[in-house]
């Protein structure tokens, strides 16, 4: 998987996890909604800060957002 695209899948389950719409993580990160959308569709390239910026905004650690997860760790 395309890390942009496991970055993207991780940032929109983790947002889902802390009930946050696309729109309320866009405000936390100084962001429109628009670039949470790319980001979670695996189309946007992120910069560090961004990395950081997002984890912080769904409360997790940045490598959380990177991590590959085994399936049968979600079971």
């Amino acid at each position: 998987m395309d890390i942009r695209e496991l970055f993207g899948s991780n940032l929109r389950r983790y947002r889902l996890a802390a009930d946050l719409s696309q729109e309320a993580v866009a405000e936390r990160i100084g962001a429109d909604r628009a670039h949470v959308s790319a980001m979670e569709r695996g189309v946007q390239n992120v910069t560090l800060l961004t990395l950081w910026h997002t984890a912080q905004a769904v409360g997790v650690k940045p490598a959380d957002l990177l991590a590959e997860i085994d399936s049968t760790e979600e079971s």
